[in-house]
């Protein structure tokens, strides 16, 4: 069986090597084929990939969405399993691969994803958000329909039968993945299938991926409305539990500002991209789609 590694990369060359590096480290049975989707990079993240033989394949920056970018990767790539990786995730072992199609080989499963830890420049915050949505404890399937595609898998059949949805901001892993739940498809978490995931992100750039995901967000689950007073109270509570858990963990001076910084980008950036519902403009789709432009 082959397995076809889908990675979106802009401009990815910080963590790409070691990513590429330890993709290459898997311990499987498995053909493994890389395949690169990259949206006009500058930097030496082509070289990167040229150098561990991965097939490259490349998509108009005036024509990138996130959904589109996956399903021209997903279509240019040749594997029975797709599996997508963020550009700045890195496999935190070996057994990384095997342990995330593990449900799809065994027909338990027809999409999954795996955990996602903090490293470098991961904020305290951020962080704690791994913790919420990413547990220790795997649910192999789970009973609902969250699903993060910086760490995922699906098999080839069910991805041909949905594809992802190529007008969203973001969230197209929770788009598809609700659409197979409600058909009676089963979506697992496997938290031994570990990736470090590293953003590296201004705190213009964390408020913007967070209002491109809510925009999103209004169309997969319209009935999520987030009001100004919410919003200020999820802030200040959120800024509490943070700061309680950092002084547990004796580092609450470090992150004192950090934290707030984090929170108000989350939720302020949640909040404007759920009063979103306009059509987006030219130049705000390239806001929302390339958050790592200033």
């Amino acid at each position: 069986m082959t397995v076809s590694i889908v990675i979106r990369t802009l401009n990815e060359q910080k963590y790409l090597d070691e990513l590429l590096s330890q993709a290459r480290k898997q311990k499987t049975n498995h053909n493994i084929e890389i395949v690169i989707i990259d949206s006009g990079s500058t930097d030496k993240t082509l070289e990167i990939a040229k150098s561990h033989n991965c097939k490259i394949t490349y998509i108009p920056k005036d024509k990138f969405t996130f959904g589109r970018s996956l399903n021209m990767g997903s279509e240019y790539a040749t594997g029975d399993i797709l599996v997508y990786i963020s550009g700045h995730c890195i496999p935190a072992s070996d057994s990384w691969l095997d342990n995330l199609i593990k449900p799809i080989t065994e027909n338990i499963a027809q999409y999954t994803y795996g955990s996602q830890i903090g490293r470098d420049t991961t904020k305290f915050s951020e962080r704690r958000l791994f913790d919420k949505y990413f547990p220790s404890v795997s649910k192999i399937p789970q009973d609902d329909f969250f699903c993060n595609n910086a760490n995922s898998a699906i098999s080839r059949e069910i991805w041909e039968k949905y594809t992802f949805d190529e007008e969203l901001t973001g969230l197209e892993d929770m788009e598809l993945s609700k659409r197979l739940y409600k058909d009676g498809g089963k979506i697992a978490y496997i938290a031994e299938a570990s990736v470090y995931h590293i953003h590296d992100e201004t705190w213009l750039q964390t408020k913007r991926r967070y209002e491109r995901e809510a925009i999103a967000l209004q169309k997969i689950m319209p009935e999520i409305q987030v009001d100004l007073f919410d919003t200020v109270r999820y802030i200040f509570t959120a800024i509490l539990f943070d700061y309680k858990y950092a002084y547990m963990k004796r580092c609450l001076s470090k992150e004192f500002y950090q934290i707030i910084k984090f929170r108000f980008a989350q939720f302020m950036g949640s909040y404007l991209g759920n009063l979103n519902h306009r059509t987006l403009s030219k130049k705000q789709k390239e806001k929302y789609f390339y958050p790592n432009n200033n």
